[in-house]
C-alpha cells in the first residue's frame, strides 16, 4: 500500500511537470523528481561547509532572508520548501514543451492528476523534449520547448532552492521564490490563467514589500530595469498575439493566413531588435526566446501569465491585507471557471463602469 501511495503522488508531481500520459514519460518524470530530492541538502550544511564557494554562500544567505520574510511578511507557506539547494548541473531543471495548432492560438492540454489540466509537457531531459516536439511537429503543431529554472510541487514535496536560479538578481530571486509559494496557497486544478496570475499578482506586491524594506539603491535600480524591460516584452507580444488572434477569426483563405502569419512573426522580431537597441541599450536577456522559429505556440502562454493579473491587483488593493485577499481568492477558487474569471475581470474595469460588479463580486 504504502508503494502505491508512492506512485501515485509521483504521478502527480509527474503531472505538475507535465503529466503520466505514458509509461515512458512517467518514468523520466519521477526519475526527474527523485533525483532532485536526493541532490538537494540542507542550506545550512551548504554554509557550514568550507568547500561552499563564498559568492554561493552569500546567495543561500539571502534566500533564507527572503524566505523568511515570506512567511513573516507575506503569510506564505512556513515549510520545508526553499529550505534545501541542490547543483542540477544543467542550465534548466526541465524543459517545458509547448503547443497549438497551425492557425490557433489555442494551445494542447494534458490532463494530470493534482494538477488537473495544463498547456504544457514537462522533461527533465532537453533531448526528450526536442523528441517529442519533432513528434508534434510531425503532426503539423506549431511547437515551442522553453527552459524552467524552477517549478512548484504545490507543497507534495520540499522544493529546492536550485543552481538554476540561486544567480538570478536579489530582486528577481525574490520573485521567484514568492511566485513558487503562491501555488501553495491557491491552486486550481484545470485552470492555468487563474493560478499564474494569482501568483504573479502575489509575486508583484511581495517584490513591492520585499524592496521596500530590505532593498537598497542599486537593487531597486535593478529590478526596475527588469520590470521595465518585462513590460515592454509583454507588451510586444501581446500587441502580435492580438493581431495573429483577428487574423485567425478571419475569412480569409488559409494560405493567406500563413502569408499574414509570417508577415506578423517577421514584424515582431524586426520590432525585438529595435526595442533591444533603443530602450535596452543592448541587453539581450530575451534572445533566447527566439532561439528557435517563432510560432503560435511561443504567444499560446502570454495570457496565462497576464490577462488577470489587473483583477488580482485591484483585488489586493480592495481587501488591503494579504491575508484578506487569500482568504477571498479560495472562495473565488470555490466558483466555476467562468464566474472566476468574470469576477476578476469586474474587479479589474475602473469602478465608474464595474461598481456594481464589483460590490457583487466583494459580496461573495
Amino acid at each position: 500500500m504504502k508503494m502505491k501511495w508512492r506512485a501515485l503522488l509521483l504521478c502527480g508531481v509527474a503531472g505538475l511537470a507535465g503529466g503520466c500520459s505514458s509509461i515512458g514519460y512517467f518514468v523520466q518524470a519521477a526519475h526527474g523528481q527523485l533525483s532532485l530530492m536526493s541532490e538537494a541538502r540542507p542550506i545550512d550544511e551548504w554554509l557550514a561547509s568550507p568547500d561552499t564557494e563564498v559568492k554561493l554562500k552569500g546567495k543561500l544567505e539571502r534566500v533564507k532572508e527572503i524566505r523568511a520574510f515570506a512567511a513573516r511578511e507575506l503569510g506564505l507557506p512556513d515549510n520545508g520548501t526553499f529550505t534545501t539547494y541542490a547543483d542540477v548541473k544543467r542550465p534548466f531543471v526541465m524543459w517545458n514543451v509547448v503547443a497549438t495548432p497551425e492557425l490557433s492560438l489555442k494551445p494542447m492540454q494534458w490532463c494530470f492528476p493534482v494538477a488537473g489540466c495544463v498547456k504544457y509537457r514537462g522533461y527533465y531531459s532537453r533531448d526528450d523534449a526536442r523528441a517529442y516536439a519533432e513528434e508534434l511537429r510531425a503532426q503539423n503543431y506549431d511547437v515551442e520547448i522553453s527552459g524552467v529554472p524552477a517549478y512548484s510541487t504545490l507543497g507534495w514535496f520540499s522544493d529546492p532552492v536550485l543552481s538554476t536560479f540561486i544567480g538570478y538578481p536579489d530582486g528577481e530571486l525574490a520573485r521567484l521564490v514568492f511566485h513558487e509559494l503562491a501555488h501553495q496557497v491557491v491552486y486550481v486544478p484545470g485552470d492555468s490563467s487563474f493560478n499564474e496570475s494569482f501568483a504573479v499578482a502575489v509575486e508583484q506586491a511581495g517584490v513591492e514589500r520585499w524592496l521596500e524594506k530590505h532593498g537598497d539603491d542599486k537593487t531597486r535600480k535593478a529590478y526596475a530595469a527588469y520590470e521595465s524591460r518585462k513590460r515592454d516584452f509583454v507588451a510586444l507580444l501581446m500587441k502580435h498575439r492580438d493581431a495573429l488572434k483577428a487574423l485567425y477569426a478571419s475569412d480569409l483563405s488559409d494560405d493567406h493566413k500563413r502569408r499574414e502569419k509570417a508577415a506578423i512573426f517577421k514584424t515582431l522580431k524586426e520590432e525585438y531588435e529595435v526595442i533591444k537597441q533603443e530602450r535596452w541599450n543592448g541587453y539581450a536577456g530575451y534572445d533566447r526566446w527566439f532561439a528557435e522559429p517563432l510560432s503560435n505556440a511561443h504567444l499560446s502562454a502570454i495570457a496565462t501569465y497576464n490577462d488577470l493579473v489587473p483583477g488580482f491587483r485591484a483585488m489586493l488593493a480592495r481587501q488591503k491585507d494579504l491575508g484578506r485577499f487569500y482568504e477571498a481568492v479560495r472562495t473565488m477558487a470555490s466558483l466555476g471557471k467562468d464566474e472566476r474569471h468574470r469576477q476578476l475581470a469586474a474587479y479589474a474595469e475602473p469602478p465608474s463602469m464595474a461598481s456594481g460588479d464589483l460590490q457583487a463580486a466583494g459580496s461573495q
